[in-house]
């Protein structure tokens, strides 16, 4: 039996953490805790006017409006819980009953993204907020904060607590957003628009499956070229150009270290089809901010016969275009 889309997320989350050495800030005997009854969940989304409640385990994933209680049976020094919605939403995150004791080293830290040791989506690049200001820290004694929104369709909540029965309540709610910008699809197929009206900033599109993209249109601000450039090209068509379309493949989540695929700097639409065979394939949509910039594009899973065969742990050897 195949696992849902969202367990498949977490489970690249595992995967990518033990290949690339970066740490989920989780101890080895954590995952264990609550993991496998967690893939094999099949969540449900609920109707609105549903108030949907359930447990919070030490490592989770979740993708849905809800109260999520976390009580300690036992010391849980490094936990996370990774909250994904909808591309065209965002996310805000509340703190209620908390029974933690700050001073003796608990913690609750709500960031908005994801953060895999060493990593982070969106990338510093991508975000507009510096990233000391992306976190919002429970037990801060100079600006306490129990709640926060993401800019993004993703969010992260770290915590440590010590005592048992200690804890707290973590509300979610979803909310619509007109412009969505850096987004983590759940999906390994569909399609999708962003749209960036005259403001300057990066957007990002990251499918964390090894996929064949095909950009069904592209308009820009400006022309400059028309070539489309294949991986290891000289960037100095388009990253001299304000407005761009850069194509990325890696095995990691923030895209400023991700390897370049292609980049396009005209409009144009039908154009054809890539294979990026890496664990996380991007489209990174750069805007100078003068233009109203926009771009289509779909996306399916690569077939096993279509994968690239594993050499060596050189991302570069790893990850092959099409």
């Amino acid at each position: 039996m195949s696992l849902a889309p969202r367990s498949q997320l977490l489970l690249f989350l595992f995967s990518l953490s033990s290949r690339m050495g970066l740490g989920l800030y989780i101890k080895d005997n954590e995952p264990a805790d609550g993991l496998y009854s967690l893939l094999s969940l099949d969540q449900k989304r609920e109707a609105e006017d549903f108030i949907f409640r359930r447990p919070l385990r030490c490592l989770d994933m979740l993708a849905t409006n809800g109260y999520f209680t976390f009580t300690a049976s036992r010391p849980q020094l490094a936990c996370a819980a990774f909250i994904i919605a909808e591309p065209s939403e965002v996310i805000s995150v509340e703190l209620s009953d908390v029974s933690i004791d700050c001073g003796a080293g608990d913690f609750i830290k709500m960031f908005d993204g994801w953060v895999l040791k060493g990593e982070k989506f969106p990338s510093s690049q991508d975000h507009q907020l510096p990233v000391h200001q992306r976190y919002t820290d429970y037990c801060s004694p100079t600006a306490p904060g129990a709640s926060s929104r993401s800019s993004q369709n993703v969010a992260m909540v770290f915590f440590r607590v010590q005592s048992p029965d200690s804890g707290f309540t973590l509300a979610v709610k979803k909310l619509h957003n007109p412009f969505p910008c850096n987004v983590m699809s759940q999906s390994p197929e569909g399609s999708f628009t962003m749209v960036i009206p005259h403001q300057r900033r990066n957007c990002s599109f990251s499918i964390i499956y090894p996929v064949a993209m095909r950009l069904t249109e592209l308009s820009l601000g400006q022309a400059k070229s028309n070539e489309l450039r294949p991986q290891r090209q000289l960037w100095s068509g388009c990253s001299g150009a304000g407005d761009y379309v850069e194509l990325l493949g890696g095995n990691g989540v923030d895209t400023s270290q991700m390897f370049p695929v292609a980049d396009l700097c005209f409009s144009v639409s039908g154009l054809t089809q890539m294979k990026i065979g890496c664990d996380n394939s991007v489209l990174r949509l750069v805007s100078s901010g003068n233009y109203i910039n926009r771009v289509s594009f779909q996306y399916r899973l690569l077939e096993q016969s279509e994968l690239p065969k594993s050499r060596e742990n050189s991302v570069e050897n790893f990850c092959t275009v099409e």
